[in-house]
């Protein structure tokens, strides 16, 4: 196997290697949630190695290798449980693709996972401030400008989603919010009605209007001397709110692309174990520092390093 080291901590195991070899040495049937952002096929450089699906020649090549992911995914997760993945379309550019536009990359990602099995369960858009992108994209189909110049050339912001499959089979562990007894009710009660129905309406709704995409952890200090063009940790406020929907407290949580350890900081604060990978070393040592410092202490965690 190509998995170059591995952490483990109270709750949390991380390897430093190939998602497809670390999801291939876990049991078949053994997490119950995956929450995971994918590389976004060729349009960012991520690292330099060939093992890096962001260095995909083009989007065929892309989706051949992703589809053993999501194959891996769908053997190691149990029936009935759920696989998330945060996406956003991808912006076409005249240079590399011959014209300006968008590509259906969500699209392309829901096929995928049907393909290998998966049931399209649910998703979930979150609004973004469309003046934010313009300002760090610097994309002219947002620009003031471009809408005075000639509007046909506008365009909307990009949303982010968050889309949920589903493994066939029936769920064994029911993930049950009943009043009173689950973090659905929190430590505030509300004023009136009842919180978890409260809550419901707000997570059950197809617009999410109260996430905050600067939530994120810091990935400054991941970087590396030769580093790539694109760094950008999800959103704790999507894994918090998906794992709070999918998962039971003591439930396994996995991430093949764990970047600076987002999803395995919220997992274990969360009450949550969390197994992952990451191939680029640099991100590896800092997820490392994260997901410790969310300082869980319960039980072990399967993880198979041969």
């Amino acid at each position: 196997m190509n998995i170059l080291n591995q952490a483990q901590g109270d709750n949390w195991t991380l390897a430093n290697g190939d998602c497809i070899e670390v999801l291939n040495s876990l049991p078949e049937n053994s997490i119950h949630l995956s929450i995971f952002s994918p590389p976004y096929a060729s349009l960012y450089t991520y690292s330099n190695s060939d093992r890096d699906l962001g260095n995909s020649v083009n989007d065929d090549q892309f989706y051949e290798h992703f589809a053993h992911v999501v194959a891996g995914l769908h053997r190691v997760t149990k029936p009935g449980r759920i696989v998330c993945v945060d996406v956003m379309n991808i912006p076409a550019m005249k240079e590399r693709d011959g014209y300006i536009g968008l590509k259906d990359f969500r699209g392309d990602v829901i096929r995928a996972f049907q393909k290998a099995g998966f049931i399209f369960h649910s998703e979930h858009c979150a609004w973004k401030d469309p003046l934010i992108e313009a300002t760090r994209t610097k994309a002219l189909g947002l620009m003031h400008k471009q809408l005075c110049k000639d509007s046909t050339r506008s365009r909307a912001g990009i949303p982010q989603y968050l889309l949920a499959f589903r493994k066939d089979g029936e769920n064994t562990e029911p993930v049950a919010h009943i009043d009173g007894l689950t973090e659905f009710c929190g430590e505030n009660p509300p004023i009136h009605g009842n919180l978890s129905h409260e809550r419901w309406r707000r997570y059950a709704s197809p617009v999410w209007m109260d996430i905050n995409f600067s939530n994120t952890l810091n990935a400054k200090a991941a970087r590396d001397n030769e580093d790539e063009r694109h760094v950008c940790p999800m959103a704790l406020d999507l894994i918090e709110r998906a794992i709070q929907l999918w998962s039971n407290p003591g439930d396994v949580v996995f991430d093949p692309f764990s970047g600076v350890g987002s999803t395995g900081y919220q997992a274990i604060k969360m009450g949550r174990k969390f197994v992952g990978s990451e191939l680029k070393q640099s991100y590896f040592a800092q997820a490392c520092k994260n997901i410790e410092s969310a300082k869980a202490n319960q039980g072990g965690l399967f993880m198979d390093a041969a």
